[in-house]
Parts: C-alpha cells; sequence; structure tokens
C-alpha cells in the first residue's frame, strides 16, 4: 500500500462524514422558526470552567443543549443571521431548558448589545470569574497546546500591548482578530469593565456571576446556578475538565507582576459586585 493510502482514506472518510451532515444542517436551517433561543448561556470567562460548567447543566434532565456547546454567534458567526444561530438549538417546549457557552462573548465588545437585541427578555446569563492571574497563566498554556503562542510566557505577557495595537477597533467594525482572540491573557483579566457593558445592554438581574474555585470546591453555589436558572437541584459529581497543561510554573516575578497588574482591576471588580473573591 502506498503511503498516501491511509491519508486519502481518512479524507474521504472525512468528506463523507461531512457530506452526511449537510442534509440534517439545511433540515435544521428550515426548521429555525420552531426552535428556541436559548434560556441561557455562559458568557466565560476563557479558563475559568465554563465547560465544565456547561457538561454539568447539560446532565440535568430537562436540558436539552445545543448542537455545540460553543455556538460563537454573537462574537464571531454573527453575520450568519438568526436563523443560521437558531437552528443551533432544539424545539422549543414547554418544560425543557437550552443554552450554549461561548466564553469569548464577556470579552467581545459587540456581544452585549447584540445579545440584548436579538434575545428574550428572560434569557439569563452566567459569568465564572477566576483569579485573573491564574487566568492569565491558563488562557498562556491553553494558546501554546494550540500551537497559536510560540514566546515565552514572560515575552507574551510583555508583548501584549504591542499585540493589541488596533485589536478591539479592528473587532467593532465586525472583524474577526487573530490578536484579540488569542493573546488577550491580561486584557480579559479586568473584569469590571466587560461586566459593566453586560450590565448595561441586558440589565443586571438577568447575569449570574460566580467564582470559579468556589464552584469546583462548595456544592451550594452549583445549587445557586440551577435556582437561577430556574431548575430543580441537581445532585452528583461536577466534572473539572478542560484545564491546560503547564509545561513548567510561573517564575515569582511573572507571577508578582500578573498580581500588582491585577490590584486596582480586582478593587473596582470587588467595588462593582460588592462582595470580595478569591479570599481577597
Amino acid at each position: 500500500m502506498s503511503r498516501s493510502g491511509p491519508v486519502n482514506q481518512r479524507r474521504v472518510a472525512s468528506l463523507l462524514v461531512r457530506a452526511a451532515a449537510v442534509p440534517k444542517r439545511a433540515g435544521r436551517r428550515i426548521t429555525a422558526s420552531r426552535r428556541a433561543l436559548p434560556d441561557f448561556i455562559i458568557l466565560g470567562a476563557q479558563r475559568g470552567g465554563t465547560t465544565s460548567l456547561y457538561r454539568w447543566i447539560s446532565t440535568l434532565p430537562s436540558m436539552v443543549p445545543a448542537t455545540s456547546k460553543e455556538v460563537h454567534y454573537f462574537d464571531l458567526n454573527y453575520d450568519k443571521g438568526e436563523r443560521w444561530y437558531r437552528a443551533r438549538f432544539p424545539f422549543a417546549r414547554s418544560g425543557r431548558v437550552t443554552g450554549e457557552a461561548s466564553p469569548y462573548l464577556l470579552y467581545h465588545p459587540l456581544a452585549p448589545e447584540r445579545a440584548a437585541r436579538d434575545l428574550p427578555p428572560a434569557t439569563r446569563f452566567i459569568v465564572v470569574l477566576r483569579d485573573p492571574v491564574q487566568r492569565a497563566l491558563s488562557h498562556y498554556w491553553h494558546e501554546r497546546r494550540m500551537k497559536a503562542e510560540t514566546e515565552l510566557l514572560a515575552d507574551a505577557l510583555g508583548l501584549e500591548d504591542e499585540r493589541l495595537v488596533g485589536a478591539e477597533e479592528s473587532v467593532r467594525r465586525g472583524e474577526r482578530n487573530f490578536d484579540h482572540f488569542h493573546f488577550s491573557y491580561v486584557a480579559r483579566g479586568r473584569y469590571a469593565e466587560q461586566l459593566e457593558r453586560w450590565f448595561a445592554a441586558v440589565g443586571r438581574h438577568r447575569v449570574l456571576v460566580i467564582e470559579s474555585e468556589s464552584m469546583f470546591a462548595d456544592p451550594g453555589v452549583l445549587g445557586q446556578v440551577t435556582e437561577w436558572l430556574g431548575l430543580p437541584p441537581a445532585p452528583g459529581p461536577f466534572p473539572a475538565v478542560n484545564e491546560a497543561q503547564r509545561d513548567e510554573e510561573a517564575s515569582p516575578d511573572v507571577v508578582a507582576f500578573l498580581e500588582n497588574y491585577f490590584d486596582p482591576y480586582n478593587e473596582e471588580l470587588f467595588e462593582l459586585l460588592g462582595y470580595r473573591l478569591w479570599g481577597r
């Protein structure tokens, strides 16, 4: 057998799978008007435990998940239109809940107004906030694992401001921006400014903010989530998934830099929320 044989077989198999999915996707588009819009969206923060939370919610009896966890409509796919978005959800039925989790939404500057305009007033939003120092480090190692980042940690942090010059302006023009999505290690940890955009757009009463560390340690936090969604309590294990493996620990100097950087932004966040997080 030639060396190209297995490769060609895999490619043919992939094409066949994609071809088989076309009628199904077309059918979902045709029936889009009968499909539900999400009852909830987990907005982020990226690397804060959104995958774990969404998978746990998806095990609840009345929950029917979207076709994928990260639909990315209000950030990356808004130009595809509402029918495209609705096609990702199940048929609307009484007593059934559906939702999605796209952690770029919290950081994306256009997402709050888009969601406020297009979603029903009953849709609720969940934000999972992780200590921004650990979130930034996890984000960095995730990008290394995904081959988007090639710089050493300290160098990547030092390059962030340069990389993000003009990035938000690009996103506000409706463009996708690689650097904004991948290299916003520190910027995404300035939580208050992101929450304020969402509070202003959809109303603070529609946004549940929970601490990532408590979510993994305290079952009562999960009870808060189900109560927020109007679902019955759901005992059971909580999956800790999707943690980015780190090749090495950050140096004390890098950790100290991040802690000092985030101190004023954390205080701004605590003042906004009216309580403190991460034992601070």
